[in-house]
């Protein structure tokens, strides 16, 4: 097929648009790029798969993405998106009932929603793998904390490997609570893949779950995706999801939950 003559960008020059455009956004499509640049789809996969050798973005089905990255650690990331994840917690502490028996992941967004809960119900058993979730609960004497063994994460503060997923098959649970590093078409995914198995193994055992997360994690992919939208009931967020990770919530029958904030 032969590319669009006139004021055509030089081979550099479009890729650095490329770039520019996957920084911008993180998720481009082929057929997007090739009517933006005027050039055709071919030559967009082309310079895609330039890219991507160079390391500096992932090829996906029918684009691409920004290249994988190391999430920040857990001390830096409860510094980050802190009235946002604040404003996720309300909501999802108001989902729990008294009494209810919940198993709740690591992370900075999880740790908030344990804080709240902490504070509003009473009577509930957690089982977590996350010492700082568990580590909040501590001024409310009527909560039961079971902490899961196995490997320690000093990391993330967190147990992981088949010791903490054998000890989770052990229970049932009203509710799974997890967070994510990043929310794509495919469902949630973390930037850890042990992390990731043991968030399975949580949706596996829970009557109902949720996933908390703010918009910062929107189209943004990381190693392990540990759960298809099929299998959630519930994307607790601070701002309403749009395009394609819109409709694949929708497809899914996924409820997103939004707070009203002033």
């Amino acid at each position: 097929m032969s590319e669009p003559s006139g004021g055509r960008l030089s081979k550099g020059a479009r890729q650095e648009r490329i770039l520019s455009e996957v920084n911008a956004s993180p998720t481009l499509r082929v057929s997007e790029l090739a009517g933006n640049l005027k050039v055709s789809t071919e030559t967009i996969r082309r310079d895609l798969d330039e890219l991507e050798v160079r390391g500096l973005i992932n090829r996906t089905y029918g684009g691409a993405v920004r290249p994988f990255g190391p999430e920040p650690g857990i001390m830096e990331r409860h510094q980050m998106m802190v009235a946002e994840r604040e404003a996720i917690a309300v909501v999802a502490a108001g989902l729990i009932q008294h009494n209810d028996v919940v198993v709740m992941g690591g992370g900075a967004t999880t740790v908030h929603v344990a804080r709240r809960l902490a504070a509003e119900k009473r009577e509930l058993t957690v089982i977590t793998h996350s010492f700082g979730v568990a580590t909040v609960f501590a001024p409310n004497p009527t909560i039961k904390v079971l902490v899961c063994p196995g490997h320690y994460n000093g990391r993330e503060g967190q147990m992981f490997g088949a010791e903490t997923i054998d000890y989770l098959h052990r229970f049932y649970a009203n509710w799974a609570i997890v967070g994510a590093t990043g929310l794509t078409e495919d469902g949630p995914n973390d930037a850890d893949a042990d992390s990731g198995a043991v968030y399975r193994a949580m949706l596996s055992r829970s009557a109902s779950n949720m996933v908390v997360a703010d918009h910062d994690k929107f189209e943004r992919p990381a190693l392990s995706v540990y759960g298809h939208w099929g299998e959630i009931n519930r994307l607790i967020t601070d701002v309403a999801p749009s395009g394609a990770l819109l409709h694949a919530l929708e497809r899914a029958g996924v409820e997103v939950m939004v707070p009203n904030r002033p």
